[in-house]
Formats: structure tokens, C-alpha cells, sequence
């Protein structure tokens, strides 16, 4: 895993490392007990039921929101040191752009507010999509807005990419044009990417690794290809109505009864042996059973979840 290099710290593998991340407001709390790591350069998929502490955890990442408890590092700085600033940029779902502002305006407020500032890839996406640099932002399509939101988040040359759900309001067309680019400068870059969406599909496409969220906790987090292979699906006959006792020593994730029929979404403990048919489930199988089963025993791959050590930040 390679190391990054972060100002006002020594190198360090980790995007975002939590310990004890929670979050309360008045209503109760929104994140609790949160600890997980996510490598850097990894294109992460943040992924939750409404309510389930999604945006809380990206304003948490992104300092809009203070902590209750815990910590929260970006590349091994505190979130709540200045220095981290120039090391991330967040995209939100309204994509607040001043609509008066043309295009090249909008880059050059860019330019004006961030140091580091690449002007050359921020024009490179903008022309890219035919957007016209004299054009107001108010008279552009949604494809369009999502393309200079684009150019300015990466114009700042940041480490973290953090998105929340800044293509929810665009059609498939463009969506998958976003979603090209989005790919191919994260990756020219290297860029650590977490991006909360509710489409499951397209975090299959675009995702190597995964956050699942609910009830304010981490229920799953890691290597997707490590999670998928973890679980299986299993379907046979009920025995007086249930589950045959054999496999309830395995861990059973999530279970369907009809008739005399019966599939369930099962983490194996061993050879899953019995007279019952098993297949592999996709990534959305997976993730669906979880968020259906928030009770479920959480999952963390190797490294995911950090121990009671400290990661070297000097």
C-alpha cells in the first residue's frame, strides 16, 4: 500500500482513519462508535438507507460538522487541523454554484481561493463536455453544472474526493458521462474518492471499496472483492418450516421463507455442506441483505478496522 505524503505530518496509508467517530444532536445520535480506515487511492462506496448517518459522516470528513466523540484523520492529520484544507474537496448533491457567474468566472474564483489550483485540468473538463466558457451557470443543463462542480473539485488537486450524491439529479445519459470522468481523473490522479449514492449498481461498477452504514454505525467496510466472496447464498427445503439446523451455525445474514422453500444470504463458517443448492451473490445481493438486516453482525476485511494502535503520523 503505497504512503501519502500529507503537510504538517509524516506519510500515511490512510485517507480516513476514525476512532470512536460519533456524532449527536438533539434528536439523538446520528453516528456512534465509528472506526474504520480507508486506504488511500481507493474509490470508495458509501452506502445507507436514509437517515442512516451518510451525510453526517461526509460533514464530519469534510469539517462542516464537529464531532461529539471520538476522532476522525484525513492521510493521519486530526480533521480539526487547518492543514488538512488543502488535502480534500466535497461535492454535494445541490452543487452550490453562483448562477450569475460564467463559466470561466467560476474557474477563476477557483484559481483565486485555492493555491495549488491546476487550471489546466480544471478548462480540460469543462471543454471536454462542450460546455462554453462565457456561458452563466444558471443557463446550463444539469449535466453541464455537474461538469464544472467536476472541474472545481479537481482544479484544487485534491487528495479526497468526498461526494455526496452530486449526480442524483441527473438522467442516465449523463450520469454515465459524469461517471466516466469521475473514474478516469480519480484515477490519473490517484485520488481517494468516497462517494455516498442509493445506486447500487453503479457503486458495483465504480466502487473497490465499501462503508455500508446504518443505524449510525459501520455494518461493513473493506475490499469489496474481499466482502462479496464472504457471503453466499443458499436455497433448499425448510425443515418443520425453518432453516435446517445445520446451517444455523453459520452466521445467516438474512433469511426468506415461501412455502416449503428457503433462501438466505449466509456468511459461512466453514465447508457449507448439506442438501441445499449454493450460489455466489452479487455486490448489490450483499449489500441489500445488510441494510435489510442492520442486526447483523458487523463485517470488517483485514485493515479495515483499526486496532487499538496508532497509525505512525511522525
Amino acid at each position: 500500500m503505497a504512503e501519502t505524503s500529507i503537510p504538517g505530518g509524516g506519510p500515511s496509508p490512510w485517507a480516513l482513519e476514525a476512532h470512536g467517530l460519533g456524532k449527536r444532536y438533539r434528536r439523538g445520535w446520528a453516528l456512534r462508535d465509528c472506526s474504520f480506515r480507508l486506504p488511500a487511492g481507493r474509490i470508495c462506496g458509501l452506502v445507507g438507507p436514509n437517515g442512516a448517518g451518510k451525510s453526517t459522516l461526509l460533514g464530519l470528513a469534510s469539517r462542516q460538522v464537529e464531532p461529539t466523540e471520538g476522532e476522525l484523520r484525513v492521510f493521519g492529520v486530526p480533521v480539526s487541523d487547518p492543514a488538512v484544507l488543502p488535502r480534500f474537496a466535497f461535492l454535494g448533491q445541490d452543487k452550490p454554484l453562483f448562477k450569475r457567474f460564467t463559466v470561466a468566472e467560476t474557474l477563476r474564483m477557483g484559481r483565486e481561493l485555492n493555491p495549488g489550483w491546476d487550471a489546466a485540468a480544471a478548462e480540460r473538463i469543462v471543454r471536454s463536455g462542450d460546455v462554453p466558457m462565457h456561458a452563466t451557470v444558471g443557463t446550463l443543463s444539469g449535466g453541464q453544472r455537474t461538469r464544472v462542480a467536476f472541474a472545481l473539485a479537481f482544479g484544487k488537486r485534491p487528495g479526497l474526493l468526498l461526494l455526496d450524491e452530486p449526480m442524483a439529479d441527473l438522467d442516465p445519459l449523463a450520469r454515465d458521462e459524469m461517471s466516466t470522468l469521475l473514474m478516469a481523473e480519480a484515477v490519473e490522479r490517484g485520488t481517494t474518492v468516497v462517494m455516498s449514492s442509493h445506486l447500487l449498481s453503479e457503486l458495483e461498477d465504480m466502487c473497490d471499496y465499501l462503508l455500508v452504514v446504518a443505524g449510525g454505525r459501520i455494518r461493513m467496510a473493506g475490499d469489496a472483492d474481499a466482502l462479496v466472496p464472504a457471503h453466499a447464498v443458499v436455497t433448499g427445503v425448510t425443515r418443520d418450516g425453518d432453516l435446517p439446523a445445520a446451517l444455523t451455525r453459520h452466521t445467516v445474514i438474512e433469511k426468506r421463507v415461501t412455502g416449503r422453500q428457503f433462501q438466505a444470504m449466509v456468511r459461512p463458517d466453514g465447508p457449507l455442506s448439506g442438501d441445499w443448492q449454493v450460489s455466489e451473490p452479487s455486490l448489490e445481493e450483499v449489500l441489500l441483505a445488510h441494510l435489510r438486516s442492520p442486526d447483523a453482525p458487523a463485517l470488517f476485511t483485514p485493515g479495515a478496522q483499526p486496532g487499538t494502535e496508532r497509525t505512525r503520523t511522525a
